[in-house]
């Protein structure tokens, strides 16, 4: 294929069709990649919840961003900051994890603000005030190891939030 070119969908808009790792980076045409998550899928709020906390528990962030990203661009108008400040929280860990302190502290921050903006109770059993608070310490987290001699990356895995309060689904 000739990369010069951009790749188009059925419809001719522009598509990356280049396969992309975890953390959503793009690889070279032919490299094996994650699956990617369809794009425009209308899901229930809780079918959002269940795959984006699946894809953040897997180390997976920016899949779960554009799980949220559906939401808040198929979702009732009042939920938009919502799913929108959920989607800016996973991309910063998106960030924190390849290495972009600044954006990623920058990311977090602003999801927690939009979060907590929506208010309580908390939609769909979505802990807002623990998600908050957890994007804020981690967003301090990041800067600190962003500065020389801070220690680099974090680990997606490891850093999920829980989007609800409680053990996970799967018992741990």
């Amino acid at each position: 294929m000739d990369e010069a070119r951009r790749d188009r969908d059925e419809e001719g808009r522009a598509r990356n069709a280049r396969p992309r790792d975890g953390l959503g980076r793009p690889l070279p045409y032919g490299a094996e990649g994650v699956e990617r998550q369809p794009e425009g899928v209308v899901r229930s709020p809780e079918e959002t919840v269940r795959e984006a906390q699946r894809l953040l528990d897997a180390g997976m962030p920016f899949h779960a961003h554009e799980v949220f990203e559906d939401a808040w661009k198929s979702g009732p108008d009042a939920e938009r900051e919502l799913w929108r400040g959920l989607a800016q929280m996973a991309v910063g860990l998106t960030h924190a994890a390849r290495g972009n302190a600044a954006g990623g502290a920058r990311l977090l921050r602003r999801g927690a603000a939009a979060v907590e903006a929506f208010g309580r109770p908390a939609p769909y059993g979505i802990g807002v005030g623990p998600l908050a608070g957890w994007a804020r310490e981690l967003a301090g987290r990041v800067e600190a190891a962003g500065r020389p001699g801070g220690g680099g990356v974090v680990d997606a895995a490891a850093e999920a939030p829980r989007l609800r309060p409680g053990p996970r689904e799967d018992g741990h």
